[in-house]
């Protein structure tokens, strides 16, 4: 299993299953693709082989500033490669990949790849300003010997899954419909920073997390979580937010884990949230603060009870 930065630096021996995408966040359509490409392969003798980019299409098209990925292309390429993918490319998207005819990429997927069997969605295209559609890949494959097979989406309550609405469902806080879609709950990591350790003083010390700045975060609010630290996991309670009762402006990402005693300073931390408990709110003193966080870590003590971490 490999994980390589750029299609030429791909030797294949044997054809290649392959699949083109930018995968973000591995939700529970791209985990369908990527089971069909390695029993496809499998059955052929030939590599299931995922060809995904970074960064993401959308952000160099559009430039935009926000948070935008759903995980970090590390772990994007991990879960891939989990599923049981040969090998996973995260081709650059640049300036001189957003200009490549269609043509040209099919050549470099014949040349690195030895490419037979092209599965993607009905929509997908490739190329410079999307030109290699279906039509046109398929006319490829019978010219130069691959075949394309396009694939039904993947839905959840009747909808197809798709990345961008993950996006909007993280923005409400919706984790229930989010876990639903990715087959799993929605994850952050990072290492654990010095905050202003004002939660020490009340009883209830957190985990202030430094994560990914291009990730997104779900909505602010206090939510219930599971927090893996040092292969073990604890019940959490998560707040996300500016703290605006402290007049925060930035926002963070503080976790008080259920049951721990112990130096979390310099680990590396990871939180699966199962559960929005409540919006962000501004208290107009630090003892209704606190009544509130009891409130809170016992709503995310009872949360996690009966719901064990997917």
């Amino acid at each position: 299993m490999r994980h390589l930065q750029h299609l030429t630096d791909a030797r294949l021996e044997a054809g290649s299953v392959l699949s083109i995408g930018v995968f973000d966040g591995v939700h529970r359509g791209h985990q369908a693709l990527a089971r069909e490409l390695v029993q496809r392969a499998r059955q052929t003798g030939r590599k299931a082989v995922v060809v995904t980019f970074f960064p993401h299409p959308d952000k160099v098209l559009r430039a935009t500033e926000e948070r935008y990925y759903l995980c970090p292309p590390d772990e994007r390429a991990e879960l891939l490669l989990g599923l049981g993918i040969d090998l996973v490319i995260t081709h650059p998207f640049d300036e001189a990949t957003r200009q490549l005819r269609a043509v040209d990429f099919v050549s470099l997927l014949l040349k690195h790849l030895r490419l037979r069997e092209l599965r993607v969605g009905a929509e997908f295209a490739l190329g410079f300003q999307r030109e290699g559609d279906i039509a046109f890949l398929r006319a490829q494959g019978q010219e130069r010997d691959f075949q394309v097979v396009t694939i039904a989406p993947v839905t959840a309550q009747g909808e197809r899954i798709r990345s961008a609405d993950l996006r909007a469902l993280l923005r409400t806080g919706d984790m229930r419909g989010v876990t639903a879609r990715l087959g799993r709950n929605y994850t952050v990591a990072g290492e654990v920073v010095m905050g202003e350790q004002r939660g020490r003083t009340i009883g209830f010390p957190t985990a202030n997390l430094d994560v990914w700045r291009e990730q997104i975060l779900p909505a602010h609010g206090v939510y219930a979580a599971w927090a893996h630290v040092d292969g073990t996991r604890y019940r959490a309670a998560t707040n996300i937010g500016t703290r605006p009762t402290f007049a925060g402006a930035s926002p963070t990402i503080e976790t008080h884990l259920l049951d721990f005693h112990g130096d979390l300073y310099g680990k590396r931390l990871r939180l699966a949230f199962v559960e929005r408990l409540r919006a962000e709110k501004k208290f107009a003193s630090l003892d209704e603060l606190t009544t509130q966080i009891h409130a809170d870590t016992k709503a995310a003590r009872a949360c996690l009870a009966d719901k064990p971490a997917v």
